[in-house]
């Protein structure tokens, strides 16, 4: 074999070699400047081709032409481009962009070192990542032969891996150096590339590759990264996987393991995407599992985050103090109804109820949006005292008109201007209005009916669609609110004020 470059020797007048980075069966890896580029970092790829035969000269430039044709059209950020290829005293070399980062191997002895293991979720992801990857390349036509944690890098400030060194060029190295193919048995051990442990059985056995042969070997790179154990102690004399019993992952996560490592091509899956699915689904009903802990530790600690912020309350100065006031009108209360047993000492004995509810005990003339907005007014000049204040005069008076009901709690506000502005804040005059009917429209079939009918002899067939409009605008209307919308529909005065008279307003 040839010797090592040495550092500082220029290649092809224009590759200056800085240092040897690898050593393998079919050549080295050198660490080169370009000085035709401002000196950038580049990786040129010598391949040794153990005879130097004619044959072997004069076919190495058309087999590494075509295979260079093939790296030349890949353009993708996670696979080092191809530069240039070229021969060079008898030697090929390809150069390539170079990485700078740690390859996948590198990372699992750092990491076990220090005691740390690749997770589940982080395997998944790195998955996820590499997948588009090789479903590009094949899309291309092209299977990278040699998966391993060896031939895949994570660059240095980057998240995502880099997937390099592709058997292409070992494969035509090795065609070179085996003659011209036409033997069926040459060409078999010609294709047998790939390392043992990664590479799929019809790989290293037959020579013959296929999509699920590159994830049969990402699925290897996977155990390897879960187990932080090397192939070959994962697999027993039979030849079969022993994995499991080395990690403890989701059942799911398994199955697509084990299936990716299937035996057999056709048990595998078949293209990337199909590998891609399954652990998206997996990823989801993960995320949705883990939502549904996070959720229930949060109503948790919401449940101890609202007791004590009641606790809190309870222990301010400003309840105490609305806690006297309240108690202060309760007694006020008893006291009432005290003097009222003594008022008549010879009445059937009274019993007394229980502290009434607004909802239960007011007037029907009190409507309960009536009653909120005077609580709200109230709350306005006097603060948080405003409920008990309203609930305790109706308790005494539940039979209030709404005039009376402003008047006594106008009575109850010390300030005379928040008097006075509480007293223009309440629209006295619409409560009353509604005495006859304050019920919906919608609760009256006939009504509408006679409406209806009566209306379209005024405006004739767009009667139906005038009424529905205005009930889908507005399906709370009373009655009276109802004919007014509709009257004001009619373009002729005449017989919109017809109308009105017609439409009796039922009681």
């Amino acid at each position: 074999m040839l010797p090592e470059i040495s550092p500082g020797t220029l290649i092809n007048n224009r590759y200056q070699i800085q240092q040897a980075l690898g050593r393998g069966s079919f050549g080295r890896t050198y660490l080169a400047s370009d000085t035709q580029r401002f000196g950038d970092a580049c990786v040129l790829k010598e391949f040794l081709p153990s005879s130097k035969a004619e044959y072997t000269i004069s076919k190495a430039r058309e087999l590494f032409e075509r295979e260079a044709k093939v790296l030349y059209q890949i353009n993708h950020p996670q696979i080092p481009k191809f530069l240039a290829w070229f021969t060079a005293n008898d030697r090929l070399f390809l150069v390539q962009e170079y990485i700078n980062g740690k390859t996948y191997s590198q990372l699992l002895s750092e990491g076990q070192q220090q005691n740390q293991q690749f997770t589940e979720a982080e395997v998944i992801q790195w998955l996820k990542d590499l997948l588009p990857v090789l479903d590009y390349l094949h899309k291309l036509h092209i299977i990278h032969r040699d998966i391993s944690l060896e031939n895949m890098m994570l660059p240095h400030n980057q998240s995502q891996p880099v997937l390099i060194d592709f058997g292409l060029v070992k494969e035509a190295i090795t065609k070179i150096e085996l003659g011209d193919g036409n033997n069926q048995q040459q060409y078999t051990q010609a294709s047998i590339v790939g390392k043992y442990g990664y590479a799929p059985p019809e790989q290293i056995r037959l020579g013959q590759c296929y999509p699920c042969s590159d994830l049969y070997a990402l699925g290897v790179c996977a155990v390897v990264l879960l187990t932080g154990k090397r192939p070959e102690l994962l697999i027993d004399e039979s030849l079969e996987w022993q994995w499991h019993s080395y990690v403890k992952i989701s059942d799911r996560f398994t199955e697509i393991l084990d299936k990716m490592l299937a035996d057999k091509p056709k048990q595998r899956y078949q293209s990337a995407p199909e590998v891609l699915i399954e652990l998206s689904q997996l990823t989801l009903s993960q995320e949705t599992s883990d939502s549904q802990l996070l959720k229930k530790v949060q109503i948790n600690i919401n449940k101890v985050q609202k007791e004590q912020q009641v606790s809190e309350i309870i222990e301010s100065e400003e309840f105490k103090l609305l806690e006297q006031q309240a108690n202060k009108l309760r007694n006020k209360r008893e006291t009432s109804r005290s003097e009222a047993v003594m008022i008549s000492p010879f009445a059937e004995p009274v019993e007394v109820a229980s502290e009434p509810e607004i909802k239960t005990e007011t007037s029907h003339l009190l409507e309960p949006d009536f009653l909120e907005h005077c609580r709200q007014e109230l709350i306005r000049c006097m603060g948080p005292m405003a409920s008990f204040m309203l609930e305790d005069i109706l308790a005494e008076s539940p039979q209030l008109t709404p005039v009376e009901l402003v008047e006594a709690l106008v009575a109850e506000i010390p300030n005379a201007q928040r008097a006075e502005e509480f007293r223009k804040s309440i629209p006295i005059s619409s409560q009353s209005k509604k005495t006859k009917n304050t019920r919906s429209v919608l609760l009256y079939p006939q009504f509408l009916e006679h409406c209806q009918q009566e209306l379209k002899r005024c405006v004739g067939p767009l009667a139906m669609a005038v009424l529905e409009d205005i009930l889908t605008q507005s399906p709370d209307l009373t009655p009276v609110e109802l004919v007014e919308a509709l009257v004001a529909e009619i373009p002729d005065a005449r017989r919109a004020e017809d109308f009105r008279k017609i439409i009796k307003i039922p009681d």
